[in-house]
């Protein structure tokens, strides 16, 4: 009775959560709109694309880590992939000065970030693939170690900036949805629909590789090159939506739970989906709420992190226990 009550939400669920996206995206397009309805109107479809692309980017980009890492704790951006981020707008801000780094052609700094990200974090999750890093307390204090690094280096560099100059960093590496440019927007919008589809198309392996590497290889899967896909695939999901709008390290964390928690079932194909809509509806709703009801334009990435972060602690805590 207990297992078939728990199969009962994986039919429905996904049409359900693509209800709830679609709800949160009429109410952010049509709520209070007067004016100039054509200008208004494009200004809100382009914060709302980047809100989808990076909820469901992040959102499904989590779920394979997870699976590769062997626990729900993880996320990408907590293994120091967002402190690289930081890093690297410090390091462009000090090389170039305040001028110089706001007159970069936007486009080819949105793919320069891009690649260099995805280079570092392939090399970064490639410690997935060596014999005993699956390790949960070793790869958690890896993970911040790298970050703190990372960070306290970004900090130190900061340091040596004139306030106008830390002014740019503060604003760099702070998410926003405000102004996103639509060049910027059609590329991330291709590179995560081929990445989605990929994803989708190894959901199959991606249930045998959750059984742990001894157990698929007996299986009969090539361990080494899924998990070398999967980490792709996460490393180009992950790297476009921080190079797109800046990083938020836990929304994948509450995206990929709430997923487990809804999805009802282990399998990827449900899991993957479930995860990018509710990345994307987070995103969504919490905009609308701040923006169209609070009238508050930056605070969305703040509540995220606390309560992504709130999370993260209850399930330290309830592994713990």
């Amino acid at each position: 009775m207990a297992e078939t009550a728990r199969r009962i939400p994986t039919l429905p669920v996904l049409p359900l959560l693509g209800g709830v996206l679609a709800l949160g995206v009429v109410l952010f397009l049509g709520w209070n709109l007067s004016g100039p309805v054509g200008f208004i109107l494009e200004l809100r479809v382009t914060k709302l694309v980047a809100l989808v692309l990076v909820g469901a980017g992040i959102g499904m980009a989590t779920v394979l880590f997870q699976t590769l890492a062997g626990s729900r704790l993880l996320t990408p951006g907590i293994v120091g992939f967002d402190a690289l981020f930081v890093f690297l707008q410090t390091l462009l801000v000090i090389s170039l000065g305040g001028l110089g780094y706001t007159m970069l052609p936007p486009t080819a700094k949105f793919l320069a970030e891009t690649g260099i990200l995805i280079v570092a974090a392939m090399a970064l999750f490639g410690v997935l693939l060596k014999d005993g890093a699956r390790d949960m307390t070793r790869m958690i204090l890896a993970g911040v170690i790298l970050g703190v690094l990372l960070r306290g280096l970004a900090a130190l560099g900061q340091r040596t900036l004139d306030p106008s100059e830390f002014a740019v960093v503060q604003q760099a590496v702070v998410a926003s949805f405000n102004t996103v440019p639509k060049d910027q927007l059609a590329i991330a919008a291709l590179v995560l629909l081929i990445a989605t589809t990929l994803s989708l198309r190894l959901a199959g392996r991606m249930d045998v590789a959750a059984l742990g590497e001894r157990t698929a290889r007996s299986l009969g899967l090539n361990y080494r090159r899924t998990a070398l896909q999967a980490l792709a695939l996460v490393a180009a999901m992950s790297a476009v939506s921080t190079a797109l709008v800046g990083p938020i390290t836990f929304l994948g964390l509450l995206a990929s739970s709430l997923a487990h928690h809804v999805a009802g079932t282990h399998r990827h194909a449900v899991l993957l989906p479930a995860a990018a809509l509710i990345g994307a509806a987070i995103l969504v709703y919490g905009q609308f709420v701040f923006e169209r009801l609070l009238s508050m334009q930056s605070s969305l990435a703040l509540l995220v992190e606390f309560a992504g972060g709130v999370l993260f602690l209850a399930l330290v805590l309830r592994r713990a226990r």
